[in-house]
């Protein structure tokens, strides 16, 4: 069992979940505390070990249940669950064919239906049984994902169908709207749990198939911090905008505490001329002033345009919601035309709101639409340049590619004179920097660094980093 919990720690952190030696030893001591047959108290057990951020549950309820499909299980590990050799836990214990071969199509989704409705842990698993082998159609060695086989099973059993019965039953017609509310809730959450079992049987039977190490391998997906935001869904997108909120409270108390820990200020001459005395004038003791960290002052330029706009987006709900970190935070979005959009996040009280009306209201739009940076930097000095100041940070979101205008790097030479620092984060892989219509390369010299940042992740290092 503990080679097998190693197997799966070093499979969480393949993945991308932080789980250090001591949370895998606290894990390996929760084992001698349980009842290793109870699959849900194994999972709870080994989840408060070792997740320690909501959003990285979801990856270890995958992993969790590959490593632990009973039907996987060697049996060395089987009789410390109280498994005899070849005993699959949980079976209705019926002999014969598999069960889904002993019934009809319409008496399968009679048979979800009454589990469903009793939600008898047997019947609910026997059920799930029933109907992957009846509607899933599995093919050994077929290199076919788990959402496909449930996919092809849910369309048969046709649960929508399922769940107005048990709607139905839950509360009648004459029910009130709360109680017709409530049931529904219920119904919904019923049928979840069994799409749950579902999968769960499907990619048990997938591990029997194709062992353990290539279902890992081929179910891993990216953490939401490690998603790239240029290629997101919009499943994967919405995640991100939910990951936003406590990153941004996680950021906000660390760059507050990182100012207070501030290096000591300058020397204070004559305290340390007063100290000296008790040592006949040998400055020994050197004092220093109290320090007086400041915050920077933020100026965004942000490039709108096609898949970037995504990435810039984040970075604008970001760095507003960080809003109290610094001392002043001015935002400008650009397509080929430029835009000012400062106002739009102090008149909404959510920076996702003030995002969403930067699209309809934000005047970005200058010529034909197609990016032009040139085009765009000389505007900002002439319309903008004296937003600049010696206390200002320039921070520069877009892939620089300007579809083969001219990057006129003078004007944008002449912005970065006027400030303090300037930062390009590029959402391009660093090898395309240079290829194509990317004007990176006329650039990146008047920069303090040009940053690849794809991912939450880097934009949360980044952020930690500003002076």
């Amino acid at each position: 069992m503990l080679e097998l919990l190693s197997d799966f720690v070093a499979e969480l952190r393949t993945a991308g979940l932080p789980v250090s030696m001591g949370e895998h030893v606290d894990a390996a001591r929760s084992l001698e505390v349980i009842d290793l047959g109870d699959k849900e108290l194994l999972r709870v057990a080994l989840a408060s070990s070792m997740v320690k951020h909501g959003e990285h549950l979801d990856t270890f309820e995958r992993t969790f249940n590959l490593f632990f499909a009973t039907r996987d299980l060697g049996d060395d590990v089987r009789s410390e669950l109280g498994l005899s050799p070849g005993e699959h836990r949980e079976q209705d214990g019926s002999e014969g064919g598999a069960p889904g071969e002993r019934f009809s199509a319409p008496e399968v989704a009679d048979q979800v239906y009454d589990a469903l409705k009793t939600q008898n842990a047997n019947a609910l698993r026997a059920s799930a049984m029933s109907a992957v082998d009846r509607f899933a159609g599995i093919e050994a060695g077929r290199p076919v994902g788990s959402a496909y086989y449930l996919y092809r099973t849910i369309r048969h059993l046709d649960l929508d169908a399922v769940q107005q019965r048990l709607r139905a039953d839950l509360a009648p017609p004459q029910a009130s709207p709360l109680d017709q509310r409530i049931a529904n809730d219920q119904a919904s959450e019923r049928i979840e749990h069994f799409t749950n079992l579902l999968e769960a049987e499907i990619v048990e039977r997938l591990v029997e198939d194709r062992g353990l190490e290539v279902m890992a391998k081929a179910g891993r997906r990216p953490l939401p911090e490690d998603v790239d935001v240029m290629q997101a869904n919009r499943d994967d997108l919405a995640h991100l905008e939910r990951a936003l909120v406590p990153l941004s409270k996680k950021l906000a108390a660390r760059l507050a505490q990182r100012r207070r820990r501030r290096r000591r200020g300058p020397v204070d001459i004559r305290r340390t001329i007063r100290e000296s005395l008790s040592t006949g004038g040998v400055p020994i003791d050197i004092r220093y002033r109290p320090p007086h960290p400041s915050k920077p002052e933020i100026v965004v330029l942000a490039d709108m345009s096609g898949s970037v706009a995504s990435f810039a987006r984040f970075t604008l709900l970001l760095v507003h919601a960080l809003n109290d970190e610094f001392s002043k935070v001015r935002s400008f979005v650009f397509v080929d035309g430029i835009d000012e959009v400062t106002h739009l996040f102090d008149e909404c009280d959510e920076p996702t709101e003030a995002a969403d009306r930067i699209a309809a209201e934000a005047n970005m739009i200058a010529a034909d639409g197609h990016s032009d940076y040139g085009r765009v930097f000389s505007s900002f000095v002439e319309r903008y340049a004296n937003s600049l100041s010696s206390r200002s940070t320039l921070l520069v979101l877009g892939d620089a590619r300007s579809n083969y205008h001219l990057a006129q790097a003078d004007f944008f030479e002449h912005l970065t004179r006027k400030v303090k620092r300037v930062y390009w984060l590029n959402p391009e892989p660093e090898t395309y920097w240079r290829s194509g219509d990317s004007v990176i390369a006329a650039y990146a010299p008047f920069c303090d660094a040009v940053l690849e940042c794809r991912t939450l992740r880097q934009l949360e290092a980044f952020v930690l980093e500003l002076p």
